[in-house]
């Protein structure tokens, strides 16, 4: 039985989205002036939309936050060889709100920013590679 085209179309828009979170941290990782906390942030999302998309294609819902352990249960859950990566990535949920407004923490490391972004590429990758290949964004 062929996927259900709505299924199909929304885990799509959730891996496009976190490809461009993960192309977004590139980007600011590689500018004349890096934006290190802009790398971990997205860095975050990325992970988040890749978990997402895993969800969404498994007909689990999840509520609105930015909050990994919430929604990396469930992933792991489905498939438990995930569980060792999305343990890992759980402290990427602090960029959600760190570095991002004044008076905050200081701004990441090259190399926390950089260690946050190979995770977030990671995760994207393991759903990618568990998922069919026509949620692959174009």
């Amino acid at each position: 039985m062929p996927p259900d085209p709505l299924v199909l179309a929304e885990t799509r828009a959730w891996l496009a989205k976190a490809d461009e979170d993960l192309r977004a941290c590139e980007v600011c990782l590689a500018a004349r002036r890096p934006l290190l906390g802009t790398v971990t942030y997205h860095a975050q999302q990325a992970a988040e939309k890749a978990m997402k998309a895993w969800l969404v294609w498994h007909g689990r819902p999840f509520r609105k936050t930015h909050h990994l352990v919430e929604i990396a249960e469930p992933c792991w859950q489905i498939d438990p060889s995930l569980r060792p990566l999305l343990e890992r990535s759980l402290p990427l949920s602090q960029y959600a709100w760190k570095h991002r407004y004044p008076g905050e923490a200081l701004d990441p490391s090259r190399d926390e920013a950089t260690a946050a972004m190979q995770l977030a590429q990671a995760i994207t990758s393991a759903m990618l590679e568990r998922l069919p290949s026509e949620v692959r964004p174009g």
